[in-house]
Parts: structure tokens; sequence; C-alpha cells
């Protein structure tokens, strides 16, 4: 059911016969009319892959027109299609063919964000930072969310815990040297640390899913996974908020009770670097 209402795609988005304000037109453009979108899901657009559309474009033109909307300056801002449009600058091509329709925000960051997932352009992290936009910008839940796109409402959720990792991490997840599911199962260990450390191990070692997932919850449990009782340490309210500042901050944070509703928050720091990065998000 799910992948029949993505295989819809953006026809599934654009209404059959759109109100006055919202007018479909195929056309063509001239290339240095078109401009990047707003709207792009995208971060990253692979040099190789750029150059191999740009040959493909070369020998058989752009065969598919890219969505437009109109721009308030003049010219058209890129809906869905930014890849074809520089392999088509690539190509020499001086001009493209062109869908225009005049979409609000809402719906063209949604057009983009299926074609993207269509053509599986977008990596974990894009994605992830894709559906939280949605949360953010426009109210969406997650239930919601899981229908616009033809997903199941728990690949949604999974999807945005990705955006707990820390930087490190996620930068890694992004960079395809670990998959989401690595991501997810560095979740579950303690600390931002322990996770930044697992998760180099992880590429080094070459771990499977599997094995990231015991190393987690090996170090969750403490004492290398000795299951021997513990000495009465911090309550489980106090570990709660050192793991969620830490996650916010990118640093390990700790905090140390000295009475009844006071203590100190002591936070570490690898490098100046990392010291200027924790200042601007206290002070942003």
């Amino acid at each position: 059911m799910a992948r029949r209402r993505l295989g819809r795609g953006l026809d599934g988005l654009l209404p059959a016969t759109p109100p006055a304000s919202e007018r479909s037109t195929k056309n063509s453009a001239a290339i240095e009319d078109l401009h990047p979108g707003r709207m792009q899901p995208r971060g990253r657009m692979g040099a190789e892959g750029l150059a191999e559309l740009a040959a493909s474009i070369r020998e058989h033109g752009v065969l598919e027109p890219i969505l437009v909307r109109k721009r308030a300056s003049g010219g058209f801002e890129i809906i869905a299609g930014e890849r074809r449009w520089r392999a088509a600058q690539q190509a020499g091509l001086k001009e493209v063919p062109i869908f225009q329709h005049d979409l609000g925000d809402e719906a063209a960051f949604e057009a983009a964000l299926v074609e993207n997932l269509q053509r599986e352009d977008l990596n974990p992290l894009e994605t992830a930072r894709a559906f939280q936009r949605l949360v953010d910008d426009y109210g969406y839940t997650q239930e919601v969310i899981a229908t616009k796109v033809g997903k199941e409402r728990s690949t949604v959720a999974n999807a945005l815990r990705l955006l707990k990792l820390p930087k490190d991490v996620m930068d890694l997840v992004e960079d395809g040297q670990l998959s989401e599911g690595h991501g997810r199962a560095l979740l579950s260990a303690p600390s931002v640390s322990s996770m930044k450390k697992l998760a180099r191990s992880a590429v080094s070692k070459g771990w499977s899913v599997r094995e990231a997932e015991r190393q987690a919850r090996r170090l969750a449990r403490g004492d290398g996974g000795s299951t021997a009782p513990k000495k009465a340490g911090k309550s489980s309210n106090v570990r709660d908020l050192e793991l969620r500042l830490s996650r916010a901050l990118g640093s390990t944070t700790k905090i140390h009770e000295s009475g009844k509703e006071r203590g100190q928050v002591r936070i570490n720091y690898a490098s100046f670097d990392e010291l200027d990065r924790v200042i601007e998000k206290l002070t942003s």
C-alpha cells in the first residue's frame, strides 16, 4: 500500500485541475533563467554522478521536464530537478524543458521531497532533516508525513531519531561510512563521547549493525557489560539530563549534585574549536 502511494509521485501532490492561481504549463526556458530552489531537501550532489548525467544529457537531452515556479524577481525557481539542471549546464545546453506550477512553499517542499525519495537521491540525514522541517515549519505529525511520502510511520520516526546523534556521527552516516542502521544502534550508548568512540570503532573495524548494537548495549549497562550489583549512583533523571545536555551541546556534559537542588554542570571539550561551538550554542 505504501509503495503504491509513493508510486503516484508528483501527480499525487499536484492537483489534476489546479485553480487559476496554480496553473501548470509545459514549456522550455533559457538555462540561466532557472535558479536553485529554496525548498530543495538535498544537500549533496556527487560530482561523479553529475558528470555521468551530463554525458547522458549530451547524448539524449533532458528527457523529463524540470518542475519550476515563477520568482517574484524574475525567472523561475526550481522545485524538482535541480540535479538535471546542473548536469544540463555541464553538458552545454542553452535551454531546458520545464513544467511550470506555481505552488506555495508547503506544496513545493512536499513535491521536492517526494521526487528525491522516489529517485533515492537523499541520504538518511537529508531525509531526516526534510521530515523535521515538515514538523517544524508546517506542523505535520509523523502520521501525516508518512501519508504524504508513502512510508510507514515507524520509518518516519526512525529517520527522525538520527537527528539525536552527535554531529560527528551524523557526518559519518551522511558520508556513507556508517549506515542508517548503525546510527540508530549507536543511540543506545550512554553518552555523546561513547557514541563518537563506538562510531569510530564501527568504521575502522567494519562492524555490522548487530555488533554496533551489542557494543552500545554493553556500554549502556556499564562496567563492560557486567551484571554485578553496582553502587548507588546518579538518579535516572540526572543521567537523562546529562545525556540530553550532551546531545544538545555536542560535548560530554556531567552533572555533579552537591546538595538538595544544588550542584554543578561540567562541560568537557577536546579542542578550542569544540569549545567555540559549545559557547556559540549556549549564547545563541
